[in-house]
Formats: C-alpha cells, structure tokens, sequence
C-alpha cells in the first residue's frame, strides 16, 4: 500500500475512533466527500497532496492534507469541529505499517461562510512527513 494511503487510513482511525469528535459531527460525520445539508456537520477529507522529499540515506514523502469542518448552524460549531480535528493530529504519532510517520503538524486554519448555501466551512491544512 502506498505511504499515503497508509497514513490516510492511520488519519482516519484517530479522528473516527474520538468520542468527542464523534460527538459532534455523528457517527457517520467524518467522510472523504460532502453529502447533502441533511448530513452537516460533518468533517471531509479533502484535497491531498504528495511530492518527494528524501534525503541523501532516505527516500521520503511530503504529504499535504486537507479538512474541512462543514455546520449548517454557524461558524463556532466549525470552529470547534476545526479546533478538536487540531487536537487530534498536530504532532500525532499515529503508526503506519510500511512506513515510518516523521512529523504530522497543522498549518493553518481558515473558515468563512458559503454565501451559495449558508453554510460554514472551517477548511484546516496539515503537513506529514513520511520515510
């Protein structure tokens, strides 16, 4: 299996198996696409992205991961889906079974309103390293 799906797979076993996460978005609320405003709030993995980066003794990969945190109600509820997804994964040492995790941090967070649908969407962007 590749590295990052492997990581993908370690990323979603963390966040799923949160009871405060679960809490608020529902048990089915964390998804790799966004279903209709029935299913909010919800936390989608979105965009990822991957480019080499080895060293001279290590092949290497950077993996840049993408969430959205999406409320129907309003930008705290968001916010607070954002700043538990935060907890949970920057400087996480989540296991990966043909690779090696070096770092997973946070890198930034915004959140705006959706002037299409009303709605609010916390998107937060994680960096990984993965040897």
């Amino acid at each position: 299996m590749a590295p990052v799906n492997e990581l993908l797979q370690a990323v979603h076993a963390r966040l799923s198996g949160d009871v405060v996460l679960t809490a608020l978005v529902g048990p089915d609320g964390i998804v790799d696409r966004r279903r209709d405003a029935a299913a909010l709030p919800c936390l989608v993995t979105g965009t990822v992205e991957t480019r080499a980066y080895g060293t001279a003794s290590e092949d290497g990969l950077e993996c840049l991961l993408d969430f959205e945190a999406w409320s129907a109600t309003g930008r705290r509820e968001a916010e607070e889906i954002a700043a538990r997804v935060r907890a949970l994964l920057d400087d996480a040492d989540l296991a990966l079974a043909g690779a090696r995790l070096v770092s997973l941090a946070h890198r930034r967070t915004a959140s705006r309103r959706v002037a299409a649908t009303r709605h609010y969407v916390a998107e937060m962007r994680f960096r990984a390293v993965v040897e």
